[in-house]
């Protein structure tokens, strides 16, 4: 079981009684208990310079989702059985605009990690500029291992009932931890011919149907825009640096090719296996192979050291209590995998091994304990609602080509997407220096995303 982070003693009653509310209303859901905890320790800040929020309990508002919808979803296998998955979808917050947020297809999947995604979202979304709300879903159907044709038929199935739920204008879903292009296009293509309307209901879709190009790079190469405007802080960038990153997916594959094309070097990837260290570095050819490993034939990177030289695998092992992946030496590190999977022994590891900037290309994937280590050691640390906030940037830049029906150019996007991730640094920056906590990326990121969501809620009234 998770341990939430206990509130700072500074934490006034008002944000403690707020959350003793959300523990009571919520048991059993730690993850979400975490987010929350985060957020309103920095939100605190706000508080005595703002009466009217507390007044217009804007706090009990914003911890509460607007609709939670939850759903069976029965689908037969390639052996004619049948199975049934649960199905969610958390409207959180459409202050800013439609609902906007990933869904996730992984057995871990709970009420509890969808809400806590949820509410990442909303200040997450809120710092892009754009305007989306925040929203998450997704089932505990797990595709790994499942033929196109069995994962389809969950597809289908799961979006027979979503389709009530989503629109154009109100609710545009994406990808996430185990729904890829192939996931998307069987969720539009039910969603099409139920609805008998080709709108841009979700993103992430394929080139040739609405989709944007950098969508799929968008996540990871935000997340190292965001370091290299870290790094600029100390005069430093990102040339000759050592990196370590977790995960293989989408995520972790650009945040890899975004870093060797700045002269940076990653040495590390992994996935529920094990890792790959590779002190020469992963270069083209071996995320080449990569890529092909995990997005077409679905394989595990233990692999890497079969076709490369140099690449040494070390299989997960749950009794070591820490994860060697981040006892290498390095100056940076891209936790892109899950939530928390660094843990306080991990960050102390990162900080022993010379790690001076981090950035969360997954969602919550430092636990609270190992945030506190990270941030008394003076290392840059940015959440992930900051430093993975491109991906959503990107779906909101194909929300905005789907609606003029027009494609922009791949040299465009990036622009437009290194131009919001400079944004949001500067956001979070000037924020934390205005509330007395300046270069604290945690409380500058919640404090920012926080403050346009509440005075957006204020000025639409009690709803």
């Amino acid at each position: 079981m998770l341990v939430s982070r206990s509130p700072r003693a500074s934490v006034s009653p008002y944000v403690m009684d707020v959350l003793a509310q959300v523990h009571a209303r919520n048991p059993a859901e730690p993850e979400f208990h975490q987010a929350v905890e985060e957020v309103l320790e920095s939100v605190d800040l706000v508080m005595d310079r703002r009466p009217d929020l507390v007044k217009a309990r804007i706090l009990e508002r914003v911890v509460e989702p607007e609709r939670v919808i939850m759903f069976r979803v029965p689908w037969q296998d390639d052996r004619g059985e049948v199975h049934v998955n649960r199905g969610f979808r958390i409207q959180m917050n459409s202050a800013l605009g439609p609902y906007k947020g990933g869904l996730r297809f992984h057995r871990s999947v709970t009420l509890g990690v969808l809400k806590f995604l949820a509410f990442e979202q909303v200040f997450k979304n809120s710092l892009t500029t754009l305007a989306m709300g925040g929203g998450k879903g997704g089932s505990d159907f797990d595709p790994h291992g499942r033929s196109d044709n069995e994962v389809m038929r969950f597809c289908q199935s799961f979006m027979t009932e979503l389709m009530r739920h989503v629109g154009p204008d109100t609710d545009v879903p994406a990808g996430d931890i185990g729904v890829g292009g192939r996931e998307i296009g069987y969720l539009f293509g039910q969603y099409k011919r139920l609805r008998n309307e080709f709108t841009g209901v979700l993103t992430g879709k394929g080139l040739g149907w609405g989709g944007s190009l950098i969508r799929p790079e968008a996540t990871g190469y935000g997340a190292v825009y965001f370091t290299a405007e870290m790094l600029a802080t100390k005069n430093q960038s990102l040339e000759g640096k050592v990196c370590l990153v977790s995960g293989s997916g989408n995520v972790a594959q650009y945040t890899i090719e975004k870093l060797i094309a700045l002269g940076a070097k990653a040495v590390t990837v992994s996935d529920s296996d094990g890792h790959i260290y590779d002190e020469a570095g992963i270069d083209r050819e071996k995320l080449a192979f990569l890529m092909e490993l995990k997005n077409v034939r679905r394989g595990r990177v233990r692999e890497l050291s079969d076709r490369f030289k140099g690449c040494v695998f070390t299989p997960v092992d749950s009794s070591l209590g820490s994860n060697p992946l981040w006892t290498h030496r390095a100056d940076c590190a891209f936790p892109s995998a899950t939530q928390n999977e660094i843990l306080e022994k991990d960050a102390a590891n990162l900080v022993s091994g010379g790690v001076t900037a981090v950035a969360e290309g997954a969602n919550m994937p430092c636990h609270p304990h190992a945030v506190r280590v990270l941030l008394d050691a003076g290392v840059l640390y940015a959440p992930g609602k900051a430093a993975n906030a491109g991906g959503v940037a990107t779906s909101g830049l194909e929300m905005a080509q789907n609606s003029a029906r027009m494609s922009w150019p791949r040299e465009q996007v990036d622009r437009e997407l290194h131009t919001i991730m400079k944004s949001i640094h500067r956001a979070c920056r000037e924020t934390s220096a205005a509330y007395g906590v300046p270069g604290n990326y945690v409380h500058g990121a919640n404090i920012a995303g926080f403050l346009k969501v509440a005075d957006s809620m204020m000025d639409q009234g009690l709803v």
